[in-house]
């Protein structure tokens, strides 16, 4: 017996999944093809993960290596503070 009140399945942002071009420096990170938000998020913690990035004492905050320091501007900064910088090298 099928219930009245099942919520239809939730439906992504447009604008959240929309693929955007990283620019020269993230793409070095990345690879130079279009992506949404959300895979260039997980591709750069996929990059931080494998480099081993993120700060031993506070692992909220990734230390910089010659490839990120380009997108980030310093040589450290925190995981929320990373989402912002990085996008502004996507358009």
């Amino acid at each position: 017996m099928a219930t009245t009140s099942e919520k239809p399945a939730r439906k992504p942002n447009a604008a959240f999944m929309k693929p955007l071009t990283p620019s020269a420096e993230l793409a070095q990170v990345i690879g130079s093809d279009p992506l949404p938000r959300t895979e260039v998020t997980k591709k750069i913690w996929e990059y931080i993960k494998k480099h081993d990035l993120q700060d031993p004492a506070n692992r909220r905050n990734i230390n910089a290596d010659a490839k990120l320091r380009p997108i980030f501007g310093k040589d450290q900064v925190s995981m929320f503070e990373m989402t912002k910088l990085v996008s502004t090298h996507l358009k």
